[in-house]
């Protein structure tokens, strides 16, 4: 039978964290080749930037509201 896989989760930068220590130690002991171990790398650091960026622009909107407040 073919081993149970287990899926990444990407949702938080902890899950990212994790997940990326699960692909380089898959890589460094040899379940994962290189190329694809990469790909997984590159999906990881794409998904925490989009976090990033969901994250400022809601600090952004919270401090323009603010200013448009002080404004009236």
């Amino acid at each position: 039978t073919m081993p149970r896989r287990k899926p990444l989760k990407l949702s938080t930068p902890a899950d990212i964290r994790r997940s990326i220590g699960r692909i380089s130690n898959m890589i460094l002991n040899g379940e994962i080749d290189a190329k694809r171990g990469n790909a997984l790398l590159y999906a990881c650091n794409s998904a925490l930037n989009v976090i990033k960026t969901s994250e400022m622009q809601t600090k952004l909107d919270e401090l323009e509201a603010l200013v448009m407040e002080m404004e009236r």
